[in-house]
Protein backbone atom coordinates (compact mmCIF):
# COMPACT_ATOMS: atom_id res chain seq x y z
CA UNK A 1 0.00 0.00 0.00
CA UNK A 2 1.59 3.30 -0.89
CA UNK A 3 0.21 6.56 0.00
CA UNK A 4 0.76 9.85 1.56
CA UNK A 5 3.45 11.06 -0.73
CA UNK A 6 6.25 8.88 0.55
CA UNK A 7 8.21 5.95 -1.10
CA UNK A 8 5.57 3.45 0.96
CA UNK A 9 4.86 1.10 3.26
CA UNK A 10 7.11 -2.14 3.90
CA UNK A 11 6.72 -4.89 6.47
CA UNK A 12 9.06 -5.02 9.21
CA UNK A 13 11.22 -7.79 8.49
CA UNK A 14 11.89 -5.78 5.06
CA UNK A 15 13.00 -2.44 6.69
CA UNK A 16 15.46 -4.81 8.70
CA UNK A 17 16.67 -6.54 5.61
CA UNK A 18 17.18 -3.10 3.81
CA UNK A 19 18.94 -1.49 6.96
CA UNK A 20 21.31 -4.33 6.66
CA UNK A 21 22.51 -4.01 3.37
CA UNK A 22 22.45 -0.25 2.98
CA UNK A 23 24.85 0.80 5.88
CA UNK A 24 23.23 4.48 5.70
CA UNK A 25 19.76 3.35 5.93
CA UNK A 26 17.87 4.51 9.22
CA UNK A 27 15.10 3.79 11.44
CA UNK A 28 13.13 6.55 13.34
CA UNK A 29 10.71 5.49 15.90
CA UNK A 30 8.24 8.04 16.18
CA UNK A 31 6.51 6.84 19.23
CA UNK A 32 6.73 8.64 22.74
CA UNK A 33 8.46 8.59 25.65
CA UNK A 34 6.37 6.32 28.02
CA UNK A 35 6.43 3.98 24.97
CA UNK A 36 10.28 3.58 23.98
CA UNK A 37 10.43 2.98 27.96
CA UNK A 38 7.57 0.61 28.75
CA UNK A 39 6.91 -1.49 25.59
CA UNK A 40 10.37 -1.28 23.92
CA UNK A 41 12.45 -0.44 21.28
CA UNK A 42 14.07 -1.60 18.39
CA UNK A 43 17.88 -3.26 19.09
CA UNK A 44 19.94 -2.22 16.13
CA UNK A 45 22.56 -3.01 17.62
CA UNK A 46 23.85 -6.06 16.02
CA UNK A 47 23.89 -3.44 12.76
CA UNK A 48 26.09 -0.89 14.69
CA UNK A 49 23.63 1.67 14.65
CA UNK A 50 20.72 3.16 16.99
CA UNK A 51 17.60 3.48 16.54
CA UNK A 52 16.31 7.48 16.52
CA UNK A 53 14.07 8.16 18.82
CA UNK A 54 12.12 10.91 17.70
CA UNK A 55 8.66 11.83 18.80
CA UNK A 56 5.93 12.43 16.33
CA UNK A 57 3.32 13.83 19.53
CA UNK A 58 4.08 14.98 22.23
CA UNK A 59 3.36 13.30 25.43
CA UNK A 60 0.51 13.94 27.65
CA UNK A 61 -1.04 16.58 25.23
CA UNK A 62 -0.42 14.21 22.52
CA UNK A 63 -0.09 17.49 19.89
CA UNK A 64 2.01 17.47 16.90
CA UNK A 65 6.04 17.65 17.71
CA UNK A 66 6.17 20.96 16.01
CA UNK A 67 10.14 20.31 16.03
CA UNK A 68 10.01 16.81 14.63
CA UNK A 69 11.17 17.92 10.64
CA UNK A 70 14.38 19.90 12.26
CA UNK A 71 14.95 16.96 15.02
CA UNK A 72 15.52 14.33 12.31
CA UNK A 73 17.21 16.70 9.77
CA UNK A 74 19.56 17.10 12.72
CA UNK A 75 20.44 13.08 12.85
CA UNK A 76 19.93 12.61 9.04
CA UNK A 77 21.06 15.39 7.14
CA UNK A 78 21.22 13.30 3.50
CA UNK A 79 17.46 13.86 1.94
CA UNK A 80 18.29 10.86 -0.36
CA UNK A 81 19.19 8.56 2.87
CA UNK A 82 16.28 5.77 3.08
CA UNK A 83 14.39 6.34 6.53
CA UNK A 84 12.05 3.65 7.73
CA UNK A 85 9.32 5.24 10.13
CA UNK A 86 8.10 3.19 13.21
CA UNK A 87 5.06 3.77 15.63
CA UNK A 88 3.31 1.48 17.58
CA UNK A 89 0.80 0.37 14.48
CA UNK A 90 1.66 1.91 11.56
CA UNK A 91 -0.36 5.10 11.44
CA UNK A 92 1.88 7.53 13.09
CA UNK A 93 4.61 6.70 11.38
CA UNK A 94 2.94 7.36 7.94
CA UNK A 95 2.29 10.52 8.92
CA UNK A 96 5.58 11.19 9.82
CA UNK A 97 6.94 9.65 6.33
CA UNK A 98 4.60 12.07 5.03
CA UNK A 99 6.09 14.96 6.40
CA UNK A 100 9.35 14.40 6.02
CA UNK A 101 8.76 13.63 2.04
CA UNK A 102 7.15 17.04 2.10
CA UNK A 103 10.50 18.76 3.58
CA UNK A 104 12.66 17.12 0.72
CA UNK A 105 13.40 13.84 1.94
CA UNK A 106 13.06 11.54 -0.74
CA UNK A 107 13.33 7.99 0.41
CA UNK A 108 10.88 8.23 3.21
CA UNK A 109 9.07 4.42 4.46
CA UNK A 110 6.42 3.35 6.74
CA UNK A 111 6.99 0.22 8.84
CA UNK A 112 3.45 -1.44 8.29
CA UNK A 113 2.51 -3.09 11.78
CA UNK A 114 5.09 -0.60 13.18
CA UNK A 115 6.39 -1.85 16.46
CA UNK A 116 3.40 -3.76 18.30
CA UNK A 117 1.01 -4.87 15.38
CA UNK A 118 -3.01 -4.46 15.36
CA UNK A 119 -4.73 -6.02 18.24
CA UNK A 120 -5.52 -10.08 18.29
CA UNK A 121 -8.50 -11.80 18.90
CA UNK A 122 -6.95 -11.85 22.95
CA UNK A 123 -6.67 -8.44 23.20
CA UNK A 124 -3.30 -7.79 22.58
CA UNK A 125 -0.35 -6.86 20.31
CA UNK A 126 2.84 -7.90 19.70
CA UNK A 127 1.42 -11.37 18.05
CA UNK A 128 -0.13 -10.59 14.49
CA UNK A 129 1.87 -8.18 12.98
CA UNK A 130 4.58 -5.74 13.82
CA UNK A 131 8.15 -5.58 14.49
CA UNK A 132 7.89 -7.79 17.47
CA UNK A 133 5.59 -10.23 15.94
CA UNK A 134 8.34 -10.62 13.57
CA UNK A 135 10.89 -11.64 15.66
CA UNK A 136 13.26 -8.58 15.02
CA UNK A 137 15.42 -7.83 17.75
CA UNK A 138 14.38 -5.36 20.73
CA UNK A 139 14.93 -4.25 24.06
CA UNK A 140 12.65 -2.94 26.78
CA UNK A 141 13.23 -0.66 29.50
Amino acid sequence: MFGGGYKGDVEPSEAYRAMQSDKEAQLVDVRTLPEWQFVGTPDLTDLGREAHLIAWQVYPSMGLNSGFVNAVKEVVSDPETPIFFLCRSGARSAAAAAAMTAAGYQNCFNIAGGFQGDVGADGHRGKQNGWQAAGLPWHQG
